[in-house]
């Protein structure tokens, strides 16, 4: 296999090669030992800061708190793909490590005194996973590109799945199995990883084809190299041997954006989890469907084909019903006037179809179909002026939403408790204008 020196691609698309340096040029202890889980260092400046994040309904949110500089720092920033480490200093929450230039700005909601001595923790759950997940996709990309060519774009770390783009538009089953198959062989040999730093004048540099360094690069670059396979420009965090990658698990690919495809992939602790929430599922169906794990799919479809057999026949036998609701009503002694009627079943079509049977414009229909108390469906049909006029106020008394034309108005109702109501409003617009007649 050849020996490539590539740059890592960043999430954005770019080939975002990031060396976070400290003023002394040397990279943040994060990226100098990936395992260390906390770390002795000292505050050198602390300011007023606001963080914007999205709160648990979706909504964005902004937070007071501060923005904490350290001389050196275990959490890693986000960058080159790989979003940033959660952890805390001196026991106090950190929300959010961030780059500007050769310096970590951690968003904390409480302060701390510039030149106190703190003690720094990361997430190790968090960060290990960032390390397999991006260790991860530094192979996968060398062995899709030494196997077939297949360039990568861009990548992404998700927080379920990550995705690695490729700049090609379409992947097959079979270039997925081998790339798979080649990359976990290189797990289970053991390869080491290691972390070099190049000058920016190193011969070395030149051979790297990219967009450039960051306008505020400053310092040696960082090199990751797994041994006899790939040598690459990044910034992240990574494992220092791939057997600590544990397995990766290709999910397969999507059709990505300019003629490119997404690959999924899952790599180490997440793998686990996967296979756990897979196998909790296939218990679950076992029970369901009274069956064995093989059987599972013959079964759902069975189930399928059932189910849409009922849901025609029943589709049927509402239409049935709903001719002979038509012409029950249209026959009784109570017809004229404003004439309603609810079912609990029932949909838009049923209501329609009584409403054609019946044909009338003499008469105000007032049909509901749905729960009697909570939400469903409404039409109003009958003379197209007094339609016109009561649909809004109808959706009104409802708390509903509609729309109408020629002589029908219908919609969704939530308040269908209110029916009384709205039955009451109908009727007075009958009796009022049975007067002016």
């Amino acid at each position: 296999m050849k020996f490539v020196l590539r740059r890592c691609p960043s999430a954005a698309g770019l080939f975002g090669v990031c060396a976070f340096l400290q003023p002394a040029e040397m990279a943040f202890r994060c990226q100098r030992d990936s395992y260390a889980r906390e770390f002795a260092t000292t505050v050198v400046s602390c300011s007023p800061a606001e963080l914007q994040t999205e709160g648990s309904n979706g909504k964005k949110e902004v937070l007071s708190g501060f923005q904490v500089v350290l001389e050196d720092t275990l959490l890693f920033p986000e960058g080159g793909g790989q979003p940033d480490d959660r952890g805390t200093i001196n026991d106090i929450s950190v929300l959010r490590v961030t780059r500007r230039g050769a310096q970590a700005d951690h968003f904390t909601q409480t302060p701390l005194t510039p030149g106190s001595q703190v003690l720094v923790r990361v997430d190790w759950e968090r960060r290990f996973d960032h390390m397999q997940q991006h260790s991860g996709q530094h192979l996968i990309t060398a062995i899709a590109d030494h196997l077939f060519e297949l360039k990568t774009t861009s990548w992404e770390l998700g927080r379920l799945r990550s995705v690695i783009e490729l700049d090609s538009p379409s992947v097959t089953a079979e270039q997925v199995a081998a790339i798979e198959q080649s990359v976990n062989e290189k797990i289970r040999d053991r390869l080491p990883v290691n972390v070099r730093e190049l000058s920016l004048d190193d011969p070395e540099v030149e051979q790297v084809r990219g967009r450039g360094l960051p306008d505020d690069h400053a310092g040696p670059i960082r090199v990751i190299t797994i041994k006899g396979v790939d040598s690459n420009m990044c910034c992240g965090t990574h494992v220092s041997n791939l057997s600590d990658l544990q397995v990766i698990k290709i999910l397969g690919t999507e059709k990505g954006k300019k003629n490119k495809t997404n690959l999924i992939f899952l790599a180490g602790n997440r793998v686990l989890k996967w296979m756990e929430r897979s196998h909790g599922t296939e218990k679950a169906l076992t029970t369901l469907l009274k069956c064995g794990a093989e059987d599972h799919v013959e079964a759902v479809k069975k189930l399928q084909n059932s189910t849409k057999l009922l849901q025609k026949n029943n589709l049927n036998l509402l239409r049935d019903l709903a001719v002979h609701i038509a012409h029950s009503l249209r026959n009784s002694s109570d017809w004229g006037g404003v004439v309603a009627l609810h079912r609990k079943e029932g949909d838009s079509e049923f209501m329609n179809i009584i409403a054609n049977e019946i044909g009338s414009e003499e008469t105000i229909l007032f049909l509901t179909v749905g729960d009697e108390k909570g939400a469903g469906l409404f039409l109003l049909a009958g003379p197209a002026e007094a339609v016109e006029t009561l649909g809004p106020r109808v959706a009104e008394v409802l708390e509903g939403k509609g729309a109408g034309k020629k002589g029908r108005f219908q919609g969704k109702a939530t308040k269908m408790s209110r029916r009384a109501e709205a039955q009451a409003l109908l009727q007075d617009y009958v009796s009022t204008q049975s007067a002016e007649e």
